[in-house]
């Protein structure tokens, strides 16, 4: 077993002065008037100079007179500390030989030795862990695309300024609109491209009394102003609208320089009118921007009460749509009789919703269509519809008779991953021929999903499903229509048929409908018919089939049934 050997007095006090000057903090020793005596390399190294410089100059390198404000300050604040405690730690910035600022932790103790007073300080360079924070602190509070604050920092100074401002709040909330296509159309790159430009003209703007411009992400954005009257923001929020009549040109690699016209949906609501709190002023903004969104964008809204009571009555019309979907009986099918022109005989039938509404009674769709296609419900809306329709042709079909029920479509019901499916079960199902359904399709549709609707007709047509393109003539690409897809019927818009009698335009339309049918073996039904005048005209033009209130408003299907009843009684009943 080995013997103990202590370290001599000596040798610890080299390897303890080894150690100091290989020590990676920087070290140095200072006498009682904060002069230097001695300096590590690691000093050297931080602040520039090397120790033969030091020695003996004061702390701060050069004599007080000639240090700056801050300087002499830490130095007193220094000197202080060591006086009455005799120990001093801080954080501050020092510039080093060539005028870089480091963020450094600096401790000085006092040591006696004796009656000789030395001070013994450390300098950690924590530049690094600094940037790393600020760094850390930037991803945590701004937009890495736009650099402008983000969600966090702007409830931040908002609740802020309503603390202690004594003027007027305003929160401006805004989107920009179409931003899912316009993301589709340009593509990552592009979309933030236009995002970039978007911000840089906001800032080019220097809009008066702004306290906060904050990116929410992607299109969202947030305005805080302040000033004596929120008034004062509307000409500036006029100015912001303006500014987008002007079109955006987008970098040519990414979209060909295609020059896109970005336009905005704008909520505004200010402190004291709409509340003290932040919570409630942002949500009454955001309250107002959807309301701007509702009606179509491009505009601005001030928040008000009826936003309120508009917001209350659609959120209590999406929870009564739900209801009705998910169970049956609400929504019923109204029958509208097609007429063969020549025989005046029934051929078919068009099925129009009504909701039969618990409390506000039987209700037509102009009260519910746009809130059915809003929350999404189209496909559970036609569903309930196409059961209760192959039900009555089931039902028709025992009694004899062949007539057929149309039923409208969408391109929100035939892009529905069950919709061929759905369709195609109900003729086994209820045992009805393919041809007695037809699907009534609008051009809106066509041009909304033109690749997944050409499929899903296609699927239909080899069922043996009848095809008619509605409102015919009303869109911008019906005769391209009529060569793609493999329609049964065109259906002629009312809008060509009111005055089709005296005026010769509606005239000359309709004619080169019913020749353009003849030539592609199609068949025409004229819609809105109203007068026994415009019957007249259609037929001796040769028009075949119409429908309109002349011949009959929408009935319910026990109505429906007795006329059909009646147009074979007595004698003339099916076989």
């Amino acid at each position: 077993m080995s013997t103990f050997t202590p370290i001599s007095i000596a040798d610890k006090q080299k390897l303890l002065a080894e150690l100091c000057e290989q020590f990676d903090d920087a070290i140095f020793i200072l006498d009682d008037n904060l002069r230097y005596l001695s300096v590590n390399a690691s000093y050297e190294l931080i602040i520039g100079y090397s120790e033969s410089f030091l020695l003996g100059r004061p702390l701060g390198i050069y004599a007080a007179e000639f240090l700056s404000e801050d300087e002499r300050a830490v130095l007193a604040d220094i000197t202080s500390n060591l006086d009455s405690s005799g120990f001093y730690e801080n954080d501050f910035r020092m510039p080093n030989r060539y005028g870089e600022m480091l963020d450094c932790y600096i401790t000085y103790r006092e040591i006696k030795m004796g009656t000789t007073l030395y001070y013994i300080g450390m300098v950690r360079d924590m530049s690094a862990v600094v940037k790393d924070r600020k760094q850390v602190a930037h991803l945590l509070n701004y937009d890495q695309l736009t650099g402008l604050p983000n969600r966090k920092v702007f409830l931040s100074q908002t609740s802020d300024l309503l603390l202690d401002s004594y003027q007027e709040v305003i929160i401006v909330r805004l989107n920009i609109d179409r931003y899912r296509s316009l993301a589709s159309l340009l593509g990552p790159d592009g979309v933030n491209s236009l995002i970039k430009s978007f911000v840089s003209r906001v800032k080019d703007l220097k809009l008066d009394c702004l306290r906060c411009f904050s990116h929410f992400g992607g299109d969202d954005f947030a305005l805080l102003f302040e000033c004596s009257d929120a008034n004062m923001v509307r000409h500036q929020l006029d100015t912001l609208m303006q500014m987008c009549e002007r079109p955006f040109s987008i970098d040519e690699n990414t979209a060909k320089d295609t020059n896109i016209y970005c336009h905005m949906s704008v909520g505004v609501s200010y402190f004291p009118e709409d509340g003290n709190e932040l919570t409630e002023l942002l949500t009454k903004a955001e309250k107002a921007l959807h309301y701007v969104k509702q009606q179509g964008g491009d505009d601005i809204c001030w928040y008000n009460l009826a936003i309120d009571e508009a917001t209350a009555g659609s959120l209590q019309l999406e929870a009564e749509l739900r209801e009705a979907t998910s169970t049956k009986g609400q929504f019923i099918p109204y029958y509208q009789p097609k007429f063969d022109l020549v025989s005046g005989a029934i051929t078919g039938f068009e099925a129009l919703v009504r909701w039969q509404h618990p409390i506000r009674g039987l209700l037509n769709p102009v009260h519910f269509i746009n809130a059915i296609i809003t929350h999404k419900l189209s496909f559970e809306l036609f569903s309930q519809m196409a059961i209760q329709i192959a039900e009555q042709l089931s039902i028709w079909q025992q009694l004899g008779f062949c007539q057929h029920i149309c039923i409208n479509a969408d391109a929100a019901e035939f892009s529905h991953p069950d919709f061929f499916d759905m369709v195609s079960s109900l003729l086994t199902q209820y045992n009805i021929s393919a041809h007695q359904l037809h699907i009534e399709v609008t051009e809106s549709s066509l041009i909304q999903r033109h690749d997944n609707v050409k499929k899903q007709l296609s699927l239909l047509k080899e069922l043996g499903i009848c095809i008619a393109l509605d409102d015919f003539g009303t869109g911008y690409a019906s005769l391209s229509y009529l060569q793609e897809y493999p329609f049964d019927f065109i259906k002629v818009d009312k809008s060509f048929i009111s005055n089709i009698a005296t005026d010769q335009t509606q005239y000359a339309i309709v004619k080169a409908i019913l020749d353009l049918a003849v030539a592609l073996n199609m068949q025409v039904v004229a819609e809105g018919i109203e007068t026994e005048r415009q019957r007249d005209v259609l037929l001796a033009m040769g028009c075949q089939y119409g429908q309109g209130y002349w011949f009959g408003k929408p009935v319910t299907a026990d109505v429906a049934t007795e006329m059909l009843v009646q147009q074979y009684a007595p004698d003339n009943k099916p076989n």
